[in-house]
């Protein structure tokens, strides 16, 4: 069977981290959301999504195809139904389409001819940027259920404290010395070659992704992850960090996301409650508005390939784009357009030839090459963003 996984009508509301990536490669939990269901479904998946992500993400159409809605995370009952359905059948939750069987082209697809079945039970959908790590204990806890089911973690060294250490799982070449794991309130994933040094405190719920590293004296809580190949240290709490980003000193970070290829300065902060304790307000690029998000706690979204400087402060409900370097001091405000160069004390537009440079130079340090098709992407960004650069 052919598999695609479509963006659906969230794309906007999960900008910036959706410039750079379908909805279906967003990391919440252990595994990004393509990871999720492919692992269930048995089957390598294809994307339709925005025209110019086509390149690095393409589409790969048969006679017959199953599409599914990206932002919505597999469970075994919804595979069983997906892996059921027939031509012309659709798995519907209220309103929203989870997935439908098809032989026919994808430009215009009329439900009201296919035969619709109601999913009823809880799914997890991700909505909004803040889904992503308000989410994120709830999807961190199905993924080790669901990785872990029927194996043997590899032995924990002794010298580590371990509470509850049946809710620790530790791949192989995974490393963790003379540390506290207190698995507690959720569990504890150790991805295969990933690195805790000594003399770390860390609570579950909490993924630590294929070669990953935390460096020594960090203080961790739950629900966090930490992408492949990241990067931390110091205080996090309640954060989502994808793949090949860094923060590797002191500071706090909290009710987070961070997108990928982004290095957080030393000492750098951002606040998660505001003064007055009121509910937090966070950009929109669809309203191209500050929207509500219910939420008391809510920090900071980073958009791939964003940067601070040692020192820099970020108020609560703040959004960075896309290739942004934040320096000097003071708060920057709470949205920085993608591609943008300064701080409080104002902005410049970050050109893309000097952040290509840097995106070589930092990717090749990870052995990862920076090809035409992420210039492309980026290039891309660079002019859907502009309107938002008054400067």
């Amino acid at each position: 069977m052919n598999y695609i996984l479509f963006d659906g009508t969230v794309r906007d509301n999960l900008l910036p981290f959706t410039f750079t990536r379908p909805v279906a490669d967003i990391r919440v939990g252990i595994l990004t959301i393509r990871e999720k269901w492919e692992k269930y479904l048995g089957y390598t998946t294809t994307t339709i999504t925005e025209e110019y992500l086509s390149e690095k993400f393409p589409m790969v159409e048969m006679e017959e195809n199953v599409l599914i809605n990206a932002s919505f995370l597999p469970n075994q009952k919804l595979i069983d139904l997906v892996q059921d359905l027939k031509v012309n059948e659709a798995i519907f939750q209220g309103d929203e389409v989870i997935a439908f069987f098809t032989n026919e082209s994808q430009e215009e697809v009329d439900f009201s001819t296919y035969k619709q079945i109601e999913f009823d039970d809880d799914l997890i959908q991700i909505v909004h940027t803040w889904d992503i790590f308000s989410r994120n204990g709830e999807a961190l806890q199905a993924d080790f259920d669901f990785i872990t089911e029927g194996r043997k973690s590899a032995p924990i060294p002794k010298n580590n404290t371990l509470i509850h250490p049946e809710r620790i799982f530790m791949e192989e070449g995974a490393q963790v010395e003379h540390s506290i794991l207190n698995a507690t309130d959720g569990p504890i994933y150790l991805g295969k070659n990933s690195q805790i040094w000594e003399g770390n405190l860390i609570r579950g719920a909490f993924a630590l992704c294929e070669n990953a590293v935390v460096k020594m004296g960090a203080k961790i809580y739950g629900a966090t992850t930490i992408g492949p190949y990241g990067k931390v240290c110091g205080e996090i709490s309640n954060s989502v960090i994808f793949g090949y980003s860094s923060k590797g000193h002191e500071g706090y970070l909290g009710n987070a996301v961070l997108g990928e290829w982004c290095n957080i300065g030393a000492d750098s902060n951002n606040s998660n409650l505001k003064n007055n304790y009121a509910k937090v307000r966070l950009w929109n690029y669809a309203s191209e508005s500050f929207e509500q998000t219910g939420l008391q706690f809510c920090g900071l979204m980073m958009g791939d390939h964003s940067k601070t400087a040692i020192n820099t402060m970020f108020n609560t409900g703040t959004v960075i784009g896309v290739n942004c370097n934040i320096y000097v001091p003071g708060f920057p405000r709470n949205f920085v357009p993608s591609f943008s160069w300064g701080g409080a004390s104002g902005f410049s537009t970050y050109g893309t030839s000097k952040a290509f440079d840097a995106a070589k130079i930092m990717m090749a340090r990870r052995d990862v090459e920076f090809d035409d098709k992420e210039a492309r992407i980026l290039e891309h960004v660079f002019e859907l963003t502009k309107r938002w650069r008054n400067y």
